[in-house]
């Protein structure tokens, strides 16, 4: 039997490479040579603490892309040779949520990397119904592998951006500097912000956001509230992303949003600690939005691939380390040290 290399998911604590089954396209399948998977905070949350939503064993990984390496017979608009990267969350296309074009909220999800095989390993089949929804995305000719693989990532991005109705020369804030909070701030641009502000109260992640902010906040030792407010004339925010997975930030961000103005906790709280305790009078009398974002859909990855191929990202400072599969372990130490924006792993 033919054996390709995986990164595999068994329990918390217990993640191997490991040879398994060359996968085998089926008739409305794509088989895909993977050369690009990057290394996301949730991968490391399933490390850490488990997520019951994989069905393992399983081939982990969902920020990932490659090239076609076989197209199933009843398989159209695909060829050989063709880089693609997908919407990850794979939808029904038949409930309430997928008619009205809200495939993100399907009440269906099939995740690849917990109900299909992922991205960490050599090869991987996409299934026949992420292709006949839509969720397979062509990547142009020259984007870098390790640059195309941070396109479903940035699509979550794009997401929140859309819901938060950035408008032409707006101010936002994104509280949380990592990695999904620089790409909130990449995508705030695209969407036509014009003054970004980022905080954060690590000050060696803050330090790193420079090249895509135009005011740094170390909130652990300054007054994010006062400083929003004096770079606003008195007037807060127009939007404020909360991309720090923590209660104190997403109860602070309706002080520091103006009125009619959009708060968007994009990151989510672990279960048992994700309470908030918010003033309703600030929502109530400033006519406040408060929206939730979560996961993306194939029209806001196909965006976030032109935002890519265009050029204007600094991806380079964004996918910082490139290791092989063996080093997923490496990655994880990386990520928890914050030495690192997105480790690629490249099989």
């Amino acid at each position: 039997m033919e054996t390709i290399k995986a990164v595999v998911y068994h329990a918390p604590g217990d993640i191997r490479v490991e040879d398994v089954p060359m996968p085998v396209c089926g008739a409305d399948e794509l088989l895909v040579k993977v050369d690009a998977c990057a290394v996301c905070g949730t991968d490391l949350k399933s490390m850490v603490s488990g997520n019951p939503r994989i069905k393992a064993p399983r081939t982990m990984g969902h920020e990932f892309t490659g090239l076609i390496e076989a197209v199933g017979a009843e398989v159209d608009g695909f060829a050989t040779g063709e880089r693609v990267v997908m919407a990850t969350s794979v939808s029904c296309g038949e409930c309430f949520y997928c008619r009205r074009g809200y495939r993100n909220l399907c009440e269906k999800l099939a995740p690849m990397g917990f109900s299909y095989e992922g991205g960490m390993a050599e090869y991987l089949v996409i299934p026949g119904l992420a292709i006949r929804n839509g969720h397979v995305i062509k990547v142009p000719a020259g984007v870098k592998p390790e640059h195309a693989a941070l396109a479903e990532p940035l699509s979550c991005a794009v997401n929140a951006c859309g819901n938060c109705n950035i408008r032409e020369g707006d101010t936002v804030v994104v509280i949380g500097a990592g990695p999904m909070g620089i790409l909130n701030a990449c995508a705030a641009r695209e969407f036509g912000a014009g003054r970004i502000i980022m905080a954060e109260i690590n000050p060696d992640r803050l330090a790193k956001c420079a090249p895509f902010a135009d005011l740094l906040v170390n909130s652990g030792e300054q007054d994010l509230k006062r400083i929003v407010l004096a770079e606003t004339g008195g007037v807060g925010a127009d939007v404020v992303i909360v991309a720090a997975p923590a209660a104190p930030p997403q109860e602070e961000a309706l002080a520091i949003v103006r009125k009619q103005g959009t708060v968007c906790l994009f990151a989510s709280l672990p279960v048992g600690k994700c309470e908030l305790r918010i003033d309703s009078r600030l929502l109530h009398y400033g006519e406040i939005k408060l929206v939730g974002s979560s996961d993306s859909t194939p029209e806001h990855v196909r965006r976030a691939v032109e935002m890519i191929a265009g050029g204007a990202l600094r991806m380079d400072l964004l996918a910082t380390h490139k290791l092989p599969l063996d080093g997923i372990h490496q990655s994880f130490e990386l990520m928890k040290s914050g030495e690192s924006m997105r480790v690629v792993l490249i099989p």
